[in-house]
């Protein structure tokens, strides 16, 4: 892993490059763009960008509407918002006519850390994995944020890119393979699968770390694209394992965690452990509020060794033999 860079701004470079490769791009911001890196954009492409002021809902309406004429529109403000005061408009017109729109929330789970749980995003996956037809992709550094912008360009249907605010560490090199849809295997292990979306992705491989010197071999996959699903990927790691463990920076109901249980039950029944936001978090320092909240390398593997630990009773009892 490298330096740390912010994901707001690797975001804001890539929709500036990808501008200039595809005429059809548009921008929207709700009187954010400084925030969310989007105005990097408006100032190449000023004729492509609008800011439609803090109105999130109309922001929505009107790409829909510039999607219906040929544009590909990516509409920015923070992830809280776009998931709560647009869902309207996302569910009746984006997603219900299948339109190419690409709805872009910033400053996701506690990234936003000193604004405090208004502007923190714990529900936004869930919100927008529950709609029919949404693709949903949370990503883990500045290169995957990059791969995923250009990807989505050529890509057909709604879709919501989940992005944090703040720096971190980058994993992936820039000639990494991404592939909307299909989940990324960092490393191959036999005890535990530790299956992770967002930036949450670097204290998921640390807790690995901990793990193989404790004699725990640990599969780690960065699960990018929570909806679709790579449901296949899921049941392959269960079966080699026999236990899983979901870390994401979001609630506990209805994120990642869900979607990965989910998928084992209708293939591959094995203990799912989930670990992410129980409740409303405060303002503060992120990465102490991370530590806090649970999200600290120890922890995790902590969480992977209690799931183990479940693994084998199942195993002991016979459970799945009655």
């Amino acid at each position: 892993m490298s330096d740390k860079i912010a994901i707001r701004d690797a975001y804001g470079q890539a929709l500036k490059a990808l501008g200039g490769l595809n005429r059809k791009v548009v921008a929207l911001e709700a009187d954010v763009g400084g925030s969310t890196k989007s105005v990097l954009f408006g100032k190449e492409y000023p004729d492509r960008y609008f800011n439609v002021g803090i109105s999130e809902l109309n922001m929505v309406n009107m790409a829909a509407g510039l999607s219906l004429e040929g544009f590909i529109p990516y509409v920015n403000t923070f992830a809280v918002f776009m998931t709560s005061r647009a869902l309207d408009p996302i569910q009746s017109l984006i997603a219900y006519d299948g339109l190419n729109v690409r709805l872009c929330g910033t400053y996701c789970g506690l990234s936003d850390s000193y604004d405090g749980a208004s502007h923190q995003a714990i529900t936004d996956l869930a919100a927008m994995r529950s709609i029919p037809g949404m693709t949903v992709i949370s990503v883990s550094d500045a290169v995957e944020t990059k791969k995923a912008v250009m990807a989505l360009a050529d890509y057909k249907g709604p879709a919501y890119l989940r992005l944090s605010r703040a720096p971190h560490p980058v994993v992936y090199e820039d000639n990494m393979e991404f592939e909307i849809g299909k989940g990324i295997v960092h490393r191959k292990g036999c005890d535990v699968t530790i299956i992770s979306t967002g930036t949450v992705l670097h204290r998921v491989l640390e807790a690995a770390d901990l793990l193989e010197q404790q004699g725990i071999c640990a599969t780690v996959v960065d699960m990018h694209t929570v909806e679709p699903i790579d449901a296949e990927l899921i049941e392959e790691c269960a079966g080699k394992t026999g236990a899983i463990l979901t870390v994401e920076e979001h609630s506990i109901r209805g994120g990642l965690g869900s979607a990965v249980a989910e998928a084992v039950s209708a293939s591959c029944p094995v203990p799912v452990s989930i670990l992410g936001a129980e409740t409303f978090a405060e303002s503060g320092d992120l990465d102490q509020l991370m530590e806090k909240y649970g999200y600290g390398a120890r922890n995790i593997a902590a969480r992977a060794r209690e799931v183990i630990r479940q693994k084998q009773v199942i195993k002991q009892n016979g459970y799945f033999n009655r």
